[in-house]
């Protein structure tokens, strides 16, 4: 069996981990088979990272991801080469992920701590959505705080009335919270890993996250700073703040 951290940021976004130590720490201190690299809309700290891990040797595979800001709320896209574009509704950027052949994965469903995905827009999606337009897989084990509030309520009616693939990723924006929750799959490899969700045959699973003691409030605090400051950084302030006002109802 495999394990897969599908949600972690770097210090090239609002992580406080470099790549490489960041590669180190999950080749040295866990036993996960992949880790997918989910920047708030940037491809380029996956793909950085990346290529740091193909100079290495490294026992575990890297997977290419950014968490896209949809005006209904954040997305996972996995397995995508090309940039997806942000700030846009969430049908029309399913369909783009899925046509370069990428995952769908919902982070932090329902959780009202950070932008996310709610019941209303799930369904509606599930409901009307065309070709393309659908999701993969469903975080039902998240390991930050934001990923925690909506989870039980998530996991239950994926089981009762969804039916997506059952996902976990940490969110991890530390080097102590990588790994903290988790996919577990039959196989090893990337490749294997996208076909169990496509299947419908992964399960998820989430530890105990780190303490703000063991983080440290001081790396806590920063890191606030830099999550406020990730869209910004990419898409600039003026459409992100008004990405608030247009903000579909979840």
């Amino acid at each position: 069996m495999g394990t897969a951290d599908l949600h972690v940021h770097t210090a090239l976004g609002d992580g406080m981990a470099e790549i490489p130590e960041l590669l180190s720490y999950v080749e040295e201190e866990t036993d996960l088979s992949a880790i997918a690299i989910t920047e708030h809309d940037d491809l380029r700290a996956a793909l950085a990272t990346r290529e740091a891990w193909a100079r290495g040797s490294y026992r575990f595979e890297v997977i290419l991801g950014e968490e896209v800001t949809t005006l209904e709320g954040h997305l996972l896209a996995l397995f995508v080469e090309e940039p997806v574009p942000s700030l846009q509704r969430l049908a029309p950027t399913l369909a783009a992920v899925h046509r370069q052949g990428g995952l769908c994965i919902i982070p932090h469903p329902m959780s009202w701590l950070t932008r996310s995905i709610g019941r209303r827009t799930i369904e509606r999606i599930l409901r009307d959505g065309g070709e393309g337009v659908s999701f993969d897989g469903i975080d039902v084990a998240g390991g930050g705080p934001a990923g925690r509030v909506g989870q039980a309520k998530a996991q239950r009616l994926n089981r009762e009335r969804y039916h997506l693939a059952e996902v976990g990723g940490s969110d991890a924006h530390f080097l102590l919270a990588l790994g903290t929750a988790y996919t577990v799959f039959d196989g090893t490899s990337a490749d294997e890993l996208r076909q169990a969700i496509l299947a419908g045959k992964t399960s998820a699973f989430s530890g105990r996250y780190p303490s703000w003691r063991q983080l440290g409030l001081g790396q806590v605090v920063r890191q606030q700073w830099r999550g406020l400051r990730a869209t910004p950084r990419q898409m600039g302030w003026l459409p992100t703040i008004r990405s608030f006002f247009w903000r579909v109802k979840p």
